[in-house]
């Protein structure tokens, strides 16, 4: 939850930089930095989360996956 909060945050920066006529490389910068943000939490999600989708008595109590439901769902981060 913290990465997506921090994600949101850097969002709204560059909806303001982009509201306020800030040049394209700082744009283009932060939005670089904002994408790779929420790759990196989508991931943690995955890797952290791994455990309860293969085996839901691992905790949370999340419906089982296959191996190839994960596969696809990994995948679909790239």
């Amino acid at each position: 939850m913290t990465r997506l909060r921090r994600v949101h945050g850097q969002l709204g920066g560059v909806i303001g930089m982009i509201e306020d006529g800030r040049g394209c490389k700082e744009v283009v910068t932060q939005l670089a930095a904002v994408s790779k943000a929420l790759d990196r939490a989508g991931f943690t999600i995955i890797a952290t989360g791994l455990r309860e989708c293969i085996d839901p008595s691992a905790g949370g109590g999340a419906q089982t996956l296959t191996i190839d439901e994960l596969e696809r769902l990994f995948l679909s981060l790239a």
